[in-house]
């Protein structure tokens, strides 16, 4: 897409991307890295790969492809079969694009403390959403899931212990990032995890393509599973036997849930971090308010955990260093959570004001 600066008097146009799509699972990947102008501090160059820009608005679209596609050549996703998992909504929106594209029937465990509109959304795309009580965590859901599975024969997608997942990041998140950057420079990469995919898959191309570049992963500063040093207790199947005894609730949502995933385990094991810094989920929210305000970035609050994580690396970092962040998915995922609660429906003083202040069509 050819897009004129706009700055420069020039009008902005655009000459289409010269293909055209067989289906909506084409479009997921390429999503673009945006260089962070007003936040960015002197003498670093923030980026953002803004995954929002998929089709189904968040970084799981790519593995939620991958699964399908994966079970479909192995032969154990049959057609018409009915697909299950357990997700905080963003790997559930993902499946139900999928699969409504792909014409399977999807049914989602979720537990009831993640926001409403990701289950509307799920519901929207075709799926039946199944919630489980906050208070059996994300174990509850993902015991939930297979047990489903197990009794009426379904496929469970399995994305905390899929190679499929991580495979997806290596083969083209990675890859964006190597193409995107060729010629210039990459110093520091910075994700936070759900499942681990991310951090997985790019760190086994980044580890070899630029030693150089530092690889930073986060989690939140009440729920560091990583941090604490404590293993994870694990089934024959590689998932979890139970929750993790580090874990607290927190406001990441997409972020570290009850246990560390095994495909999380990976990068862990393999070393493909090189520093672990932790957010609390108040800066990640504090960030996801300004990129919106102050970037017109529209991001959630994973997003803004990680940005904030980016800002505290940009700190410490050498002139002229070159910062890339994942913002995993968009804010509109997050209407009916704490960080739209600043922003109601009706007017405020100052927008009442402004009405006011001219003396026809405004609200009494």
């Amino acid at each position: 897409m050819n897009i004129a600066s706009g700055n420069d008097g020039v009008l902005r146009s655009t000459k289409g991307r010269g293909r055209l799509f067989d289906s909506i699972i084409e479009t997921i990947g390429d999503t673009p890295c945006v260089r962070i102008n007003r936040l960015a501090p002197k003498g670093v160059t923030i980026y953002a790969k803004c995954e929002f820009f998929n089709p189904a608005g968040s970084v799981k679209d790519r593995l939620a492809v991958n699964i399908i596609e994966a079970a479909e050549r192995a032969g154990t996703l049959k057609p018409g079969q009915t697909v299950v998992e357990a997700t905080s909504g963003n790997t559930g929106i993902g499946l139900a694009m999928v699969c409504a594209a792909k014409g399977y029937p999807l049914v989602v465990t979720m537990a009831d403390s993640f926001s409403i509109e990701r289950r509307q959304m799920m519901r929207f795309l075709g799926a039946q959403v199944v919630l489980t009580p906050r208070s059996q965590k994300a174990v509850g859901m993902y015991m939930k899931a297979k047990e489903l599975a197990d009794a009426n024969g379904w496929f469970l997608a399995r994305q905390f212990e899929t190679e499929a997942n991580a495979d997806i990041h290596e083969s083209t998140t990675a890859q964006e990032i190597i193409g995107d950057f060729a010629g210039s420079r990459l110093d520091y990469f910075v994700t936070g995890y759900g499942t681990g995919g991310t951090v997985s898959g790019v760190g086994r191309v980044l580890k070899k393509h630029w030693p150089e570049a530092k690889i930073i992963l986060s989690e939140p500063e009440n729920a560091q599973l990583v941090g604490s040093g404590q293993p994870q207790e694990r089934m024959a199947d590689h998932g979890p036997a139970k929750g993790h005894p580090a874990w607290e609730p927190h406001p990441i949502q997409g972020w570290t849930p009850d246990f560390i995933p095994h495909v999380l385990q990976e990068a862990i094991d393999g070393g493909y971090y090189d520093e672990l810094i932790p957010i609390a989920g108040a800066e990640g929210i504090r960030w996801a308010r300004e990129l919106a305000a102050q970037e017109g970035i529209l991001t959630g609050v994973s997003g803004g955990s990680t940005f904030g994580v980016a800002m505290e690396v940009a700190k410490k970092a050498k002139d002229g260093s070159v910062i890339l962040c994942m913002l995993p998915d968009t804010g509109e995922r997050y209407l009916s959570t704490p960080l739209f609660e600043p922003f109601a429906a009706d007017m405020s003083e100052a927008e009442l004001a402004i009405s006011h202040s001219t003396p026809g069509y405004h609200m009494p």
